[in-house]
């Protein structure tokens, strides 16, 4: 990784340092930082003449090279002094409560006005609301791209980002070009490494963010990180990695719960994690507790399925959707609770050295 002295290169300078890093087979890649553009080399970026080189341009600050397999995202990279800011919040200084509704209902959009309004009154700060909606049987429901203009429609209303998921480059532009402020990435589509290509590539010169879910089948803490690397290396670093439960399901729950996986993420990744309680244990009545623990374990926010009405919601809401005065409870005690974690946090930090 390339870290230049000033905050942006004149186009002489990067041509020069483009011109460089060819011959020893690397490309460039600039990240937009929000301090600096920084320039992830991509290749083998250990050869010693190609470092000495680069170094050498009095323009140039350092050369990093990061060890662990992911490049961009790694706690030791220049990203990060990177922060992510979501409506008035900041990701890391402040804790983000993202809700609403699991899937919107075109036949009914006054529920999803209702819980929107309660959602911010609550104390929430991104709206959730699913356009379309990945399904196992293929005779469920799908979703309807007309729920896009009713998800727009609650963002006017409330001021409120909205959060929605997309699932192929179709749905991807129709989210950008209704100016979405966050995509989410479900779980089906956590090792899309195609999709995700195409997210980092259409969101370079946006402030879109990226919801990044774990896939219900991943091992390795490594590979969650490195599908965030994929469209960070499109050159915009808003990435969040959502936990939300994995297979083999704990007797009882709908998944396993990896509200706990947030101290190794924070160890090894300057990403912020938001956590996905309602998928996670998949029954409403045990969500508040699982939302509590993912704020005990160091989480820097959570996204909690929400409806005014949950027994006449679709998709998952009448199962795992909370009311608007269990969420109101739940802001409040994740709150309290994240002041205290920052605390563990920091000795575990130096406790691992």
């Amino acid at each position: 990784m390339i870290i230049p002295k000033e905050n942006v290169l004149t186009p002489e300078q990067e041509a020069e340092l483009r011109s460089i890093t060819a011959e020893f087979g690397i490309t460039l890649q600039p990240i937009s930082g929000t301090h600096r553009t920084i320039y992830a080399m991509l290749g083998d970026e250990r050869e010693e003449l190609l470092i000495a080189r680069v170094e050498g341009l009095d323009y140039i600050d350092k050369v990093d090279t990061i060890q662990a397999p992911f490049k961009l995202m790694a706690k030791g990279s220049d990203l990060a002094h990177h922060r992510i800011h979501v409506g008035a919040k900041t990701l890391g200084e402040e804790f983000l409560v993202i809700a609403g509704q699991c899937t919107i209902d075109p036949r009914n959009p006054q529920y999803f006005y209702e819980t929107a309004q309660a959602v911010k009154e609550a104390g929430g700060d991104v709206l959730r609301g699913g356009v379309w909606k990945p399904r196992t049987s293929p005779h469920s429901y799908q979703g309807d791209a007309k729920a896009m203009d009713i998800l727009l429609e609650a963002r006017a209303r409330t001021g409120l980002p909205v959060d929605t998921e997309v699932m192929d480059e179709e749905q991807l532009d129709m989210a950008l070009a209704a100016g979405v402020d966050m995509l989410q990435v479900g779980a089906r589509n956590a090792l899309n490494y195609g999709l995700l290509k195409q997210i980092g590539r259409k969101i370079r010169d946006r402030n879109t963010i990226v919801l990044l879910k774990r896939g219900m089948h991943m091992g390795k803490l490594d590979e969650f990180i490195l599908a965030s690397e994929y469209i960070a290396a499109g050159g915009n670093p808003n990435v969040v990695l959502c936990p939300r439960g994995t297979v083999p399901a704990m007797d009882g729950y709908r998944n396993h719960p990896d509200e706990c996986i947030t101290p190794l993420l924070k160890e090894r990744t300057w990403a912020p994690v938001v956590i996905d309680p309602s998928h996670s244990v998949g029954k409403a009545a045990y969500v508040p507790f699982a939302a509590v623990a993912a704020a005990a374990y160091g989480a820097d926010g959570i996204c909690v399925e929400t409806h005014v009405n949950p027994t006449k919601g679709i998709g998952d809401d009448p199962k795992q959707a909370v009311t608007p005065e269990v969420l109101g409870r739940i802001v409040r005690d994740v709150r309290a609770v994240y002041q205290s974690q920052k605390v563990h946090l920091e000795h575990l930090h130096l406790a691992r050295g």
